[in-house]
């Protein structure tokens, strides 16, 4: 007969499997995916080396996962962003104003999700990552097109020069000193940048 854990072995390797979770996106904000090694992340979540590889193979598959569980928030932000009430291009600069903002203030972990090299598992669920934020730009610029509030234009290949452009131009300050308190143009321009991008006449 196959072994089958008792519900409360299952809910202690849950609780453990969260745990690590949990440190390692401490230590990705705090040194990066570089610095996110197992050992680090074990002593982190004070467990075992051999705790975290009963979880995850190696360190790419215990990053990935991570990766999935903050971008999930981060799009959910965006996406929330996206549906308030406004004009459309309201609403489109308000996905780029909390896409750049929320990164801004946790400037070590958005670089790690945004720009650092990563192994192949990890640049994945970056690129998943980056298609949530397009299609969630798409959708409100097909709007805008259904509603005659923007100019012809195809959806997908707009939103993903936008998302691409923020991420470009958040290189720079997120690999600066005290981003969140001395960074005062990157917020505004990027935002008349994406109204000239999807054509709006009055930016």
């Amino acid at each position: 007969m196959p072994y089958r854990r008792t519900p409360r072995i299952q809910a202690r390797l849950d609780t453990q499997r969260a745990a690590i979770v949990d440190a390692a996106t401490e230590l990705l904000a705090e040194s990066g995916y570089a610095g996110c090694s197992v050992a680090a992340v074990a002593a982190k979540a004070g467990v075992s080396v051999g705790s975290v590889y009963r979880h995850f193979p190696g360190k790419a598959e215990l990053v990935a996962e991570l990766f999935r569980v903050v971008v999930s928030r981060e799009v959910a932000a965006v996406d929330e962003a996206s549906q308030r009430p406004g004009e459309i291009t309201e609403r489109i600069v308000a996905v780029i104003e909390t896409f750049a903002g929320r990164a801004m203030k946790a400037p070590r972990l958005a670089y790690a999700l945004l720009a650092e090299p990563v192994d192949a598992p990890v640049e994945a669920e970056r690129l998943r990552f980056r298609r949530a934020f397009r299609d969630i730009v798409a959708d409100r610029i097909e709007e805008g097109v259904a509603a005659g509030v923007l100019p012809p234009q195809d959806p997908h290949i707009t939103a993903a020069a936008l998302v691409g452009a923020a991420a470009e131009v958040l290189i720079g300050p997120l690999t600066a000193e005290n981003t969140d308190s001395t960074d005062t143009a990157t917020m505004p321009a990027l935002c008349t940048f994406t109204l000239r991008a999807l054509g709006d006449a009055h930016a």
